[in-house]
């Protein structure tokens, strides 16, 4: 699904507008009715409902909105900003022209005093202040009011976007200037900013309203943001011959582990096992032989030369991916070897946990990262890398600029996991649940990666995949054992169920 920014948003509505002959107005109706009868859905008539509009189109759609919610027996009053008067949009005027004359509504439009309402927790508060336009941070009035709709505790559905939440970017935000959604109804299409962390509790819920806007003008829009969904996943799996053998499905080897950290190795190879390359090899330190023969018997060992750490990696050609890090310390004798490595490999690479501390140790290693390779650091591991940021937003923005500037993919790792390639596109990951906040989850992860690399997934695809899956076996393990009694090992037994859950016809 793209994700479009703010422009591109106006440019769908004005197509819509222009080529299929719709008035502004109608657009506006059709927001209404489609907010009315998600509350009517969720909320019963009993239930108060008090509305804050702006002078624009979302004060409009809340206006309208709350006309349909009165006919449809909910009390019903409207605080709308008119401030210094004749500020109103065309749409927003005729919406409250409308709504003054249903029956047992109440409004006060606000010129210039205001005197703030005592709102109870009750209420149903309906947020059409301000649309995911908003180019400046709320100040002064209306940030007084936001506060105080906050400390009300009331439920609040913002329409569009939360009040003083941009739909993009939000560099200055300040949360106590922004409403604090219990849910959001999306417009036609999701925000930018729904699938960004630090907006989590402003956001809320939030489910996307069809409203009917052109589907020709959105195809025609090249986004530079995504929400990967089942069906990506599910047209870009290739579907296996009847006629094949285990040399057809590629060969991953996997740097991993070191005295005390083999299970991290473990959990590398049973993901890439489970994602369905033909051989796994597993090169750690001698100790870790007897553990990766039991916990993993269906991949291969390689002894390396050192007995606790691994002291030596070396590109070798008879494998089609590899992945370093899982478990393997930032022993010095380590970092060496992960330096020599990188120095002469030219095709992409996966790096991980332990290899992205090494890199932390000595960044100079970024300059000799193959093209198109994969780093997955979490918030953590990003900021030993690239400095310290203060939120996931500026995390992000780093990313785009290293992805570049390096030419290599970066899995950030979270929820709404973020994938952004070099063309500065970022593709956000729609499965997974916190379920998977546990540790090895990420050895898993990169196992996978290097599974379908080593099948011959372009890069870009495989992180594609290997997310999107990687998430929907944590949702399957969680379903049998809850958010709080997952470990790492039911994400990867469960990553077969998820690849057949996805190429199952009835999904």
């Amino acid at each position: 699904m793209k994700i479009f920014t703010n422009s591109e948003i106006r440019q769908i509505d004005q197509y819509t507008i222009e080529h299929e002959d719709i008035k502004p107005i109608e657009l506006v109706e059709r927001v209404a009715r489609a907010v009315a009868d998600e509350i009517t859905a969720r909320w019963r008539q009993s239930k108060p409902v008090v509305i804050f509009a702006g002078p624009g189109n979302n004060g409009a759609d809340a206006l309208a909105a709350g006309a349909l919610l009165s006919e449809s027996g909910y009390k019903v009053h409207a605080y709308l900003f008119n401030i210094g008067g004749n500020k109103l949009s065309p749409e927003c005027t005729v919406c409250r022209d409308r709504f003054v004359q249903c029956h047992g509504v109440g409004i006060t439009e606000v010129i210039d005093t205001f005197m703030m309402p005592d709102l109870q927790r009750n209420l149903l508060i309906i947020d059409g202040l301000f649309g995911s336009g908003l180019r400046d941070p709320l100040k002064g009035g209306f940030s007084y009011l936001v506060q105080r709709i906050n400390e009300a505790k009331a439920t609040v559905v913002s329409i569009d976007i939360p009040s003083g939440l941009a739909g993009d970017w939000n560099p200055a935000l300040i949360s106590r200037d922004v409403i604090h959604a219990s849910l959001t109804l999306a417009i036609q299409h999701p925000r930018l900013a729904f699938f960004i962390a630090d907006n989590a509790e402003l956001v809320g819920e939030w489910k996307v309203l069809d409203i009917g806007l052109s589907q020709k003008a959105a195809a025609e829009i090249k986004a530079k943001f995504y929400l990967v969904e089942d069906v990506d996943v599910y047209r870009s799996l290739k579907r296996r011959p009847l006629f094949s053998s285990k040399s057809d499905y590629g060969s991953a080897l996997i740097y991993a582990g070191s005295y005390g950290m083999m299970g991290a190795a473990v959990m590398a190879a049973r993901g890439a096992l489970r994602s369905g390359v033909g051989k796994v090899t597993v090169e750690a330190p001698k100790c870790g032989y007897p553990i990766i023969q039991s916990a993993a018997p269906e991949a291969l060992y390689s002894a390396n030369q050192g007995e606790m750490y691994i002291d030596r990696m070396r590109p070798a050609h008879q494998y089609n991916a590899i992945a370093v890090g899982p478990g393997i310390g930032t022993n010095e004798t380590t970092l060496r070897a992960l330096e020599e490595l990188l120095l002469s490999t030219k095709t992409p690479i996966i790096l991980d946990a332990d290899a992205l501390n090494c890199i932390a140790m000595k960044p100079a290693m970024l300059n000799t990262l193959p093209m198109l390779s994969i780093i997955t650091p979490h918030a953590g591991e990003f900021d030993r890398l690239f400095g310290h940021h203060t939120s996931m937003e500026a995390r992000l923005r780093k990313a785009c600029e290293v992805a570049r500037h390096y030419h290599i993919l970066i899995v950030l790792k979270g929820h709404y996991t973020s994938i952004i390639r070099p063309d500065g596109k970022i593709y956000f990951n729609s499965s997974g649940c916190p379920a998977m906040a546990t540790p090895g989850s990420g050895d898993v992860l990169t196992g996978m990666l290097a599974g379908f690399m080593a099948q011959g997934y372009n890069p870009e695809i495989a992180t594609l995949l290997a997310v999107f899956l990687h998430g929907l076996a944590g949702e399957i393990a969680a379903d049998e054992h809850g958010d709080y009694g997952v470990v790492a090992g039911d994400i990867a037994d469960n990553i077969g169920c998820a690849i057949k859950a996805i190429m199952e016809p009835a999904r």
